[in-house]
């Protein structure tokens, strides 16, 4: 279902949207995962209440999912998960206040950070196989290189911001395969043993790893039967052919471009506390970009499932971070 349509739903109509979506084949117990005992259970206060017969417990379909303990309406939820699952370069969570109505801004950034957890992939779930692009990026602030120093003539101004692996931004790493699946994620610095850590733990040993003449990479390939191949950035080389296989790293250079293009023209400002949950984001619409903007959606609803962020969770990561 497409915005508009679930627009026009009644909150009965999303709940029982949600419950197609969530139990195809009948309603889950929450808890114990039962499927033949359930009963639903009339009550004019909750609607779409159920009773599992065997741990006795009672729940809906929001149990166990982001939207657990939530008080806004679940046509609501659905139409946030459309629209964060269609917007190629994200939305911000005070445009999403204003789409959807939302009584504060606190509970629309709340509603972003559980629909981002909900996109999140498990680290080792499903290694990366084939073509992996492996690179590097910073992300942060634009640093000031040149100001005017009589209001005409350009100079460059004293105590100007390193760029690149000087710089004080956020170091983020993506392993993309070609023409597949992404996993971007923060990387605490950018160094021979961070980076073969993160590559030997997210991509299958059978791939064939591509990366740019970084010395940081070196020897990477003894650990792939596929080995390490490389291009030669420095030297002004993108693209060469070894054995009829074209090496490049574009494709991780694309996504970066995206997800920078994200942050600067829709956050205009991330945490690096929660920059993590903005990389989850993006690598779940670029994993999934070839599917229509229903199905993402459709899949993000369903990876919902045994999540759950409180509130709490993401304000003590804001305050940690000005300690």
């Amino acid at each position: 279902m497409n915005l508009s349509e679930l627009s026009k739903l009644t909150e009965d109509e999303a709940r029982e949207t949600l419950e197609r979506i969530r139990w195809p084949n009948g309603p889950v117990c929450a808890y114990c995962g039962c499927m033949e005992n359930i009963t639903k259970v009339k009550s004019k206060k909750r609607i779409g209440l159920y009773r599992c017969g065997d741990c006795k417990m009672q729940f809906t379909v929001r149990v166990n999912t982001v939207m657990h303990d939530s008080h806004l309406p679940i046509r609501l939820w659905l139409m946030a998960f459309s629209i964060m699952c269609s917007a190629k370069k994200g939305i911000s969570a005070l445009q999403l206040q204003r789409q959807l109505g939302l009584g504060s801004y606190k509970t629309a950034w709340h509603l972003c950070h559980r629909i981002r957890f909900a996109m999140k992939q498990e680290p080792l779930k499903g290694l990366l196989q084939g073509d992996v692009m492996v690179d590097e990026t910073y992300v942060g602030g634009v640093p000031r290189k040149y100001g005017r120093k009589d209001g005409r003539r350009k100079v460059s101004l004293p105590n100007t911001p390193r760029v690149g692996r000087g710089t004080a931004k956020t170091p983020v790493m993506a392993l993309v395969e070609r023409d597949g699946r992404v996993r971007a994620h923060v990387v605490p610095n950018v160094t021979a043993r961070v980076l073969k850590k993160s590559i030997r733990e997210l991509v299958d040993p059978s791939a064939t790893i591509m990366t740019d003449d970084y010395t940081s990479y070196r020897g990477i390939g003894r650990d792939f039967a596929g080995g390490h191949l490389t291009v030669n950035h420095s030297g002004g080389e993108y693209v060469r052919t070894v054995k009829g296989k074209k090496v490049t790293t574009n494709e991780a250079e694309a996504f970066f471009a995206l997800l920078k293009r994200g942050i600067t023209g829709s956050f205009h400002s991330v945490s690096k506390k929660h920059l993590n949950r903005y990389c989850d984001e993006f690598s779940f619409r670029w994993s999934l970009r070839k599917l229509e903007d229903a199905d993402r959606t459709f899949r993000a609803i369903v990876a919902s499932e045994g999540k759950r962020l409180i509130y709490k969770t993401p304000v003590a990561d804001i305050m940690s971070a000005a300690l």
